[in-house]
């Protein structure tokens, strides 16, 4: 097995829960309401750092789909699916796009810091 490289992404990230390891842009976040069987899911446009798994058939509960498994390319977790074909016409917009598990995947920007975005007073206070 030779050196794993990996593509350091520039913005808010999706990284791996396991290894840290950035796996997607939130620019490029499509949905937040897709489910698997662990609980929430994301749809994403693109995804980095991942490697591809064998392509399978199954019954998704939006109906017929061709998906693959994808791992984090760092440790190897399975992080979610691509989506490569799809049956029903309804559900063409999903080829070729991936899901994240919520449960796999944290969001570095939460995870690193926080930011107390509620107003310690208003105007009205100061007088």
């Amino acid at each position: 097995m030779g050196r794993i490289f990996t593509v350091e992404l520039d913005g808010r990230v999706y990284s791996c829960r396991f290894c840290r390891t950035h796996l997607a842009l939130a620019e490029d976040l499509i949905s937040r309401s897709f489910h698997c069987r662990h609980g929430k899911a994301y749809l994403f446009n693109n995804v980095a750092n991942i490697s591809v798994g064998d392509q399978e058939d199954k019954m998704l509960l939006s109906g017929p789909h061709t998906v693959a498994d994808i791992f984090c390319c760092c440790c190897g977790q399975n992080v979610g699916w691509k989506y490569v074909a799809a049956e029903e016409k309804s559900q063409k917009y999903k080829e070729g796009k991936f899901v994240l598990e919520r449960g796999r995947i944290i969001d570095r920007s939460d995870s690193e810091f926080y930011i107390n975005t509620r107003p310690s007073g208003s105007d009205v206070d100061d007088n």
